[in-house]
């Protein structure tokens, strides 16, 4: 991997600035304390790019984020871009940098620290220890391929229609990575689909069978429709290991898994490309899994954590930083095991701490580890 850690910060809108701010003292404190700095460069990205420039994602800061060795980005979104014209709205700019940096995998772990196994909806024997990656396609299906649209109907009436839409190499590349990533965790991988009523579906299954027949004789792999994977995941989650399905499917049971760890504050994501053979470089977004939540934005209520843990996953698959990403990770854990909490993961008997103060925390378990 590149050397040089030239990161671009994109916070974006709501509550992004906020938990990108409390971040990147963490990246201060490494500079200090570890003596590992990073190039870091800051842009615009989403509705605040759109107050600025009048575009949601402007050509240079699409072409900053290509140079980049990993883009650390906050959140978009909020009701002031509701009734923009869809090409404008802040979230097409995310879209953008996906699509142009072929940021086809994204990886979404749900895990459950001991000290919030009690945050779940679930009781606490079923997520206790839960420990899941969901590997999402990114860059094809329902929310790129074409035709779409809506159009007027002869009676007066409208049709809205997408297209759900995978080839062979797409689902054979997002295949690999899941079976890459299956080999460094517990060996078992699931591909979730909707053969029996979709034709993209059937496709899906028969190249992910042939892949895992050619390439993972090693590993347990397992087929499963998406309906089903929704109901295994409130039913019995901790028999998954790796679920790699498709855009939106992924999209969707993502979001579901990660309630199962009592917040989405507490989530990140990593959404990769491939690598290249030359440079060993590859593309890389990281971002929480939460969104813009402008409602809280300004009030120092915002969870930094999955924040951090997206940045804890840029040194791990973009900078090679794996021991630095363990101390970052453990200091989470053991500041939550004090019973500190932001308002989203608040509990009886806990201490309240706001935006700052969590990540004050963190800092200060950061300073007893070095």
């Amino acid at each position: 991997m590149a050397s040089n850690r030239k990161l671009l910060v994109l916070p974006g809108d709501g509550i992004g600035p906020e938990v990108v701010r409390e971040v990147l003292r963490v990246v201060d404190w490494m500079a200090k304390k570890r003596s590992v700095s990073f190039e870091l460069q800051e842009g615009l990205a989403g509705g605040a790019s759109y107050d600025l420039h009048g575009t949601p994602l402007t050509d240079e800061t699409m072409a900053d984020a290509v140079d980049a060795d990993a883009v650390l980005f906050g959140s978009v979104g909020g009701p002031k871009y509701d009734d923009l014209p869809f090409e404008l709205k802040p979230e097409r700019g995310l879209l953008r940098l996906r699509k142009e940096m072929d940021l086809f995998a994204n990886l979404r772990p749900a895990m459950v620290f001991d000290a919030m196994a009690d945050s779940s909806s679930l009781k606490k024997e079923f997520v206790s220890g839960l420990d899941i990656l969901i590997l999402r396609e990114l860059t094809g299906g329902i929310y790129f391929a074409e035709p779409r649209g809506i159009e007027l109907l002869p009676d007066g009436t409208k049709k809205g229609y997408d297209t759900n839409l995978y080839t062979t190499p797409e689902i054979e590349r997002i295949g690999r990575v899941a079976i890459d990533m299956a080999r460094k965790r517990r060996g078992k991988i699931t591909s979730v689909e909707k053969s029996n009523v979709m034709m993209s579906g059937v496709l899906w299954r028969e190249v992910m069978t042939d892949l895992f027949a050619a390439e993972a004789q090693d590993l347990e792999t397992e087929h499963m429709y998406a309906d089903n994977c929704g109901m295994q995941l409130v039913r019995n989650p901790k028999q998954f290991d790796v679920i790699v399905t498709d855009n939106l499917f992924g999209d969707m049971l993502s979001d579901c898994a990660a309630m199962l760890t009592g917040s989405l504050g507490m989530l990140p994501s990593a959404s990769l490309g491939a690598v290249d053979e030359t440079t060993g470089k590859r593309h890389a977004l990281y971002e929480p899994v939460h969104g813009s939540a402008p409602d809280i934005a300004g009030k120092s209520l915002a969870n930094p954590i999955a924040e951090l843990l997206s940045f804890s996953m840029a040194l791990r698959y973009s900078f090679d930083m794996s021991d630095d990403a363990d101390m970052i990770d453990a200091a989470i854990e053991r500041v939550l095991a004090t019973g500190k909490r932001t308002a989203d993961i608040m509990q009886d008997g806990m201490t309240a701490v706001s935006t700052e103060g969590m990540m004050d925390s963190i800092l200060g378990e950061l300073d007893k580890a070095v």
